[in-house]
């Protein structure tokens, strides 16, 4: 019988009511649900993202989201995540927002470096955004490579190719067309 009651008291003794397992683990279930029919193509994320009241959360590191990143994306890191940023930084919880993650882009590791599948950073910024009573978020829902994408991106890691290329010795005749204008095209396309 004592070792009831000491087990009862370790338990008491390390419970702490502002961590949830159990219900995270049910919120999680339950956004994963609602999160089937908010995935998104390529298309779509560009379209939805010029629409007016459309945000664009990057949740990765300031570090990486710096270095590349979705053109007018906002950095909200996700250890930043809480109840006071998001209440600064998106008040309207019904706000579209449009979320996107390591594991959508391939082929620049320094920017966007992999994570495992089940360690997605969009999966923990959904169900974190869905905790928070945010049900209007989109997730990106291909992996891109980032020479190829429709999305416009821009960051240091961008400047610096530019500035590199621009410096390389260009043969006569030879046509520089520069990012920009490269995504200006593509969207023209769709």
């Amino acid at each position: 019988m004592s070792m009831s009651i000491a087990a009862l008291l370790l338990v008491a003794a390390i419970n702490n009511p502002a961590i949830d397992m159990d219900g995270y683990l049910r919120v999680a279930n339950e956004a994963a649900a609602y999160r089937q029919s908010h995935r998104v193509t390529e298309g779509e994320f560009l379209r939805m993202s010029r629409e007016p009241g459309t945000i664009i959360l990057d949740a990765r590191s300031r570090e990486k989201f710096e270095l590349l990143h979705i053109k007018g994306a906002m950095n909200l890191s996700f250890p930043d995540i809480s109840i006071g940023t998001l209440d600064e930084l998106l008040p309207d919880k019904n706000a579209r927002i449009l979320i996107y993650c390591n594991n959508n882009f391939k082929n620049e590791e320094t920017a966007f470096p992999g994570k495992a599948a089940r360690a997605s950073l969009n999966l923990s910024t959904y169900i974190a955004l869905y905790s928070y009573g945010y049900r209007n978020v989109y997730e990106l829902g291909p992996l891109l490579d980032v020479h190829q994408t429709k999305l416009p991106l821009e960051g240091s890691l961008l400047l610096a190719r530019d500035q590199q290329q621009s410096r390389s010795v260009r043969q006569p005749g030879e046509e520089t067309i520069d990012r920009e204008q490269r995504a200006h095209e593509r969207d023209e396309q769709l």
